[in-house]
């Protein structure tokens, strides 16, 4: 089986094919159908012998009957620009296990957030892991229904599901989230938590709450967890982050106020940081060995954005 270096650029979702049964059956078995292989939502790659460059190890379906894996339920991603179909298929490890050749046919895979600490994976092929890890998570905790508790069944090419029972009709979940940069003139906030690496500082961030705007969800979580009035909240970016299903809002944050109230619960420490301070971080030469978050980050970019606007 070859293990080439091939990146995908760019997929068409192709949303409107996903209700087509008839297209979804053919493409799962078609010579040019290419498939993602996930076990325990970290998806199969591969390498140069340096390990300083990978991409997903695509498979074909005749892979998939090798495998026995024909009576799993693909996700379908889309369709290259040649209309090749392209799906995705999440296994658990023990399943890797008992299958033909056993899971050294399937190593090496790396979970998303690795290789994105890494570096060495395109942003288009990150970007298609997140899409498939995302509804591959969801898929996992929505087989009973909410509403009635029966059992639901795959449709649309895995993007939804019906229950047998009632018929309620179940879609991948989406929870939005506001990340923001505090900024006053020349400074701006940066926070430290216990759950990150060491001496590594990032935005602010938090969930939107039901019957919130981005605006007022980043006011709220600004004073709940820095102790700081925000006025004007103005939009950057925003960045799908498949973990497993947020959809991160970059904003900036103005600062009325400047006193530093942190709250325990959620900030280890939190500081005012100049534009030259930020530089240093973002470059890696804080004299306090303060770090930035990785690079393909909506944090990192908020961060890069800042320094940008001098």
């Amino acid at each position: 089986m070859p293990k080439t270096l091939t990146t995908v650029r760019h997929l068409d979702r192709a949303s409107q094919k996903r209700s087509d049964k008839d297209f979804i059956a053919a493409a799962q078995k078609s010579p040019e159908a290419r498939y993602m292989i996930l076990v325990d939502e970290a998806p199969a790659i591969v390498s140069n012998a340096e390990r300083t460059e990978a991409a997903i190890r695509w498979f074909k379906y005749a892979d998939i009957e090798t495998f026995d894996f024909v009576r799993e339920f693909p996700i379908f991603l889309g369709l290259d620009d040649n209309a090749a179909p392209y799906f995705a298929l999440n296994i658990n490890e023990h399943r890797s296990r008992i299958m033909p050749g056993g899971p050294f046919v399937l190593k090496p895979w790396v979970d998303l957030r690795t290789l994105a600490v890494q570096g060495a994976m395109q942003v288009e092929e990150l970007s298609l892991i997140g899409q498939a890890k995302s509804i591959a998570a969801w898929q996992l905790t929505a087989r009973c229904c909410g509403h009635c508790g029966g059992t639901t069944n795959i449709r649309d090419g895995g993007w939804r599901r019906k229950c047998w029972s009632c018929g309620q009709q179940h879609f991948p979940r989406m929870d939005p989230a506001v990340i923001m940069l505090v900024t006053h003139g020349d400074k701006c906030i940066l926070a430290h938590e216990e759950r990150f690496p060491d001496m590594m500082y990032s935005t602010l961030a938090g969930f939107v709450e039901p019957g919130e705007d981005f605006e007022d969800a980043v006011r709220r979580e600004v004073k709940e967890e820095v102790g700081v009035d925000i006025g004007p909240v103005s939009y950057i970016a925003s960045q799908p982050w498949p973990f497993p299903h947020s959809l991160m809002i970059g904003c900036l944050g103005e600062a009325l106020t400047t006193d530093l109230t942190l709250d325990p619960q959620e900030i280890a420490d939190a500081q005012w940081f100049t534009r030259t301070e930020m530089q240093q971080v973002l470059d890696g030469k804080h004299p306090d060995g303060i770090t930035a978050p990785m690079q393909y980050s909506i944090a990192h970019k908020l961060m890069r954005h800042f320094i940008a606007m001098k």
